[in-house]
């Protein structure tokens, strides 16, 4: 699995929603196509991808594929996410802190000054 290999796995929109859709637990083809909403043929090739990617395991349960979720590319997808996701949490308690003094202005204006 490459990281090139998951980002582009999860860049299409469909994959995102099956990935989504196995978050609550495995299921077998069918069944995904009918909830995504998408013909079977075109699942089974969304799935592929997916499991390409390392994202989604199969296994066979009588006449059955079934597909669930591997979660560890999904981790190291969050690790990589950490340095930006603090980030963004640093700017937005800066942004929080700013609106608060702005709003108690407001609320609280100075009296004019002579």
């Amino acid at each position: 699995m490459s990281d090139a290999a998951l980002w582009s796995a999860l860049a299409d929109p469909h994959r995102r929603a099956i990935v989504a859709l196995l978050r609550e637990g495995p299921r077998p083809v069918g069944e995904i196509a009918e909830i995504c909403g998408l013909s079977q043929p075109s699942t089974s090739k969304h799935l592929k991808v997916l499991r390409e990617a390392g994202l989604v395991r199969v296994r066979q349960d009588a006449q059955r594929r079934v597909h669930a979720l591997d979660p560890a590319p999904i981790v190291a997808l969050d690790a990589w996410l950490e340095p930006y996701r603090r980030l963004w949490n640093s700017s937005l308690d800066t942004l929080g802190r700013r609106l608060d003094e702005t709003s108690d202005d407001t609320r609280h204006p100075s009296p004019p000054k002579d």
